[in-house]
């Protein structure tokens, strides 16, 4: 609690020196425009946290996302059978999915680790989103204009985008918070022997992370093809692994499994987006942005760490202090 009440303020001091930095006049197109990209990178992160929390890594997230988005733009502009747009947007969760099982499976059943796997979907999935397209650019803008038009809106004040974001983050919530499975999530990230002596499915619900981590990825492909109209093969979703991993560190999950919360992943995302945010509010070069992202969250998982090693000293000198041996 405590460490989720720190990003909290963390977050809150951002964004206060973003508002010092600029006009009161520009706010309102300020904080529409971080809704909608909190909106859309938190879904990676989500699906991220959830897969970190169950003691998983995915480094192949962009590459889906890459592939996805690909996949659905030849789905649509088929010249032969083009799919409606709700039929290749499930096919696309579906593949999704299928990527997220196969990962999981590797890593469970033939005992491969999790960074191989990953990483190596990351090269593979990126060539088979280029053969898709044949590298080419596709020109899709005329197909999903209208929901382009529709979800660059607001609702009450609060944009498309974000009401996704925050409709995800309930159901993840209810699951993982409310549920035996995400209990089960929690249990298998801490101490995976421990969980498969309980009793638990370890393999079964280790895959079900990957799934759901891939379908989020997918689910953000789609709302990058809506966004921004148009999906270039070699780079679509480049590196966003590394920012949806350290946005879910950053709200508090620990790389080490079994830690974490939807709440924070939440403020995580929000930090990651601020921080750019804040860069360009100060007049940083956007070359030292990278540089600014990655400090912050070396310094987030330093303090972490310290805070650690700081119980562990106490509750060492504690019982120390309560021993016969060091009474006598």
């Amino acid at each position: 609690m405590k460490k989720l009440l720190g990003i909290f303020l963390f977050m809150l001091a951002l964004y206060g020196l973003i508002l010092l930095a600029l006009d009161p006049d520009s706010w309102a197109d300020n904080r529409r425009n971080l809704g909608q990209r909190i909106g859309l990178e938190g879904i990676l992160c989500l699906g991220a946290g959830l897969l970190i929390i169950a003691g998983g890594v995915d480094l192949s997230i962009g590459s889906v996302v890459g592939l996805c988005a690909c996949v659905f733009c030849k789905l649509v502009l088929n010249e032969e059978y083009p799919l409606p747009i709700p039929v290749a947007a499930v096919l696309v969760m579906m593949l999704g999915a299928l990527v997220g099982f196969v990962n999981g499976f590797l890593v469970t059943y033939f005992r491969v680790q999790a960074f191989v796997v990953t990483l190596c979907g990351l090269f593979l999935y990126r060539g088979a989103a280029r053969w898709v397209m044949d590298d080419e650019v596709p020109f899709i803008v005329t197909h999903v204009k209208p929901i382009t038009d529709f979800c660059r809106g607001s609702v009450l004040e609060i944009p498309i985008y974000l009401w996704f974001l925050l409709i995800l983050f309930a159901l993840a919530s209810v699951f993982l918070h409310l549920t035996v499975h995400g209990r089960y999530f929690y249990a298998i990230g801490s101490n995976e022997r421990a969980a498969a002596y309980s009793g638990i499915n370890t393999n079964f619900y280790k895959i079900l992370a990957y799934v759901l981590c891939s379908m989020f990825a997918s689910i953000y492909a789609l709302m990058h093809v809506v966004h921004y109209n148009s999906v270039e093969p070699p780079k679509t979703g480049e590196t966003l692994e590394l920012y949806a991993i350290a946005g879910a560190v950053l709200g508090g999950c620990s790389l080490r499994g079994g830690e974490g919360s939807t709440l924070g992943i939440l403020i995580g995302t929000a930090i990651m987006r601020l921080l750019p945010n804040l860069t360009n509010m100060w007049e940083i070069p956007s070359t030292l942005e990278p540089t600014v992202v990655g400090g912050a969250l070396l310094l987030c998982v330093i303090f972490d760490e310290q805070m650690r090693r700081g119980v562990g000293w106490r509750a060492l000198f504690f019982r120390y202090a309560r021993s016969p041996r060091a009474s006598g």
